[in-house]
């Protein structure tokens, strides 16, 4: 029988807007990361117990609601404000996004880690590496981690991120496709941030071949997206 594979990856859809939530892992050393835990923190603690893993961090891919938590279409969401209240967890986000978190989530400094692109955490003795993504807003990020890529709203299959809200960027969202996102290698696995297609993974491989967003020259996709 083939032993399971030390890297945890969960993939669990939460919320009404398609949200993908992620715990990410060391299946040796029983230690995970959850990542975007926006929705349904409870029910993400409790598949991280039933799969016998210990929660020791909160990665964030950015400040948006649906993925970190704050009000949303008059609705408030608990979120990663929740989750430091429940487990003895930081929550690690791009440095230039901490100003919108404590006012949107509830979120206090000292709940949080800023990072920067090319920083890396430990969890268990596997590491996730921050990729730097800016573009749906200033402080997107991506986690990558043993060949697989947790996207966010930077990339989807298919698709990109928005940037005709407040903060994004056309022009720096081109430059993480297609000058961070696509120069990993092709075999790297995908997983976005939305169950917004016909599959819930793909790779950096096939999305550079068939992804509109990821074949147009700059001015081509400063003209799609209103840049």
């Amino acid at each position: 029988m083939a032993a399971e594979p030390r890297l945890y990856l969960r993939q669990v859809e939460v919320g009404p807007m398609q949200n993908f939530a992620y715990l990410v892992g060391d299946r040796e050393k029983r230690e995970c990361a959850i990542v975007d835990a926006a929705w349904n923190v409870e029910g993400l603690i409790e598949v991280a117990e039933r799969d016998d893993m210990k929660i020791t961090s909160a990665l964030v891919t950015h400040f948006h609601p649906d993925h970190l938590g704050g009000t949303m279409m008059g609705h408030s969401i608990t979120g990663a404000a929740e989750l430091v209240g429940r487990l003895p967890v930081k929550v690690w986000m791009h440095k230039s996004e901490v100003p919108f978190a404590n006012r949107v989530s509830g979120l206090s400094n000292s709940d949080i880690v800023p990072t920067e692109g090319g920083d890396e955490i430990l969890v268990g003795d596997l590491s996730i590496r921050f990729l730097h993504t800016p573009g749906h807003t200033p402080g997107s990020q991506c986690f990558l981690v043993d060949g697989n890529l947790v996207s966010g709203d930077t990339l989807f299959i298919g698709a990109c991120g928005r940037c005709d809200l407040p903060g994004s960027n056309a022009e720096d969202l081109w430059r993480s496709l297609n000058q961070t996102l696509k120069a990993l290698p092709e075999e790297t696995v995908l997983f976005p941030g939305h169950n917004y297609a016909d599959r819930t993974t793909s790779t950096i491989g096939a999305e550079s071949r068939t992804n509109p967003y990821l074949r147009l020259r700059l001015d081509q996709f400063l003209s799609m997206m209103g840049g």
